[in-house]
C-alpha cells in the first residue's frame, strides 16, 4: 500500500476483498489501486483494470508486475467480457463520470454493461459515500 494515497488506502480497506476474487476496477488510471487489490486477492484471484485513456493504461502496464493483473482500454458504458473471461465478483469505480453523477446520460448503459460482466450477487463500490457506496448490480 506504499504507493497508495490516503484516499485509496481508505477505499482498499473498505472493499470486502477475499482470496480468489475476480475484481474489475473501472477508471483505474495508473493502476495503483488495481495493484493493491491484486495483492489482496492473491494468485488465485485476478484483477482487470480498465480506463478510457490509452495513456493511463500504458502507465499502468509499465508499473505492473503482478501475474493476475491485467489492464485494458475501455469505457465502462461500452465494456464487455472478452474471449473466455469469467464474470467478476466485485466492481470498484473511483472518480468515474458515468457512475458518479457527472455524466448521468451514460449511467444506465454503464450499469447494464457491469451487470452483464458480473456474477449474480455482485456489487459495485463507487465513491459517492465515505469512502464508498455499495450498489447492488443484480
Amino acid at each position: 500500500m506504499a504507493d497508495l494515497s490516503a484516499r485509496l488506502t481508505a477505499v482498499l480497506r473498505a472493499l470486502p476483498l477475499r482470496e480468489g476474487m475476480r475484481v474489475l476496477e473501472v477508471g483505474c488510471g495508473s493502476g495503483a489501486l488495481a495493484r493493491a487489490i491484486a495483492a489482496e486477492v492473491g494468485a488465485s484471484g485476478s484483477v482487470l483494470g480498465v480506463d478510457r485513456s490509452p495513456t493511463a493504461i500504458q502507465a499502468a502496464e509499465r508499473a505492473s508486475d503482478h501475474g493476475s493483473l491485467d489492464f485494458r482500454v475501455a469505457a465502462v458504458e461500452r465494456f464487455r467480457l472478452m474471449g473466455r473471461e469469467q464474470p467478476f465478483d466485485l466492481v470498484v469505480a473511483i472518480r468515474v463520470g458515468a457512475l458518479d453523477g457527472r455524466h448521468p446520460e451514460l449511467e444506465a448503459e454503464a450499469l447494464e454493461r457491469l451487470r452483464a460482466a458480473t456474477v449474480p450477487g455482485a456489487s459495485l463500490y463507487i465513491d459517492r459515500g465515505d469512502p464508498l457506496e455499495r450498489v447492488a448490480l443484480h
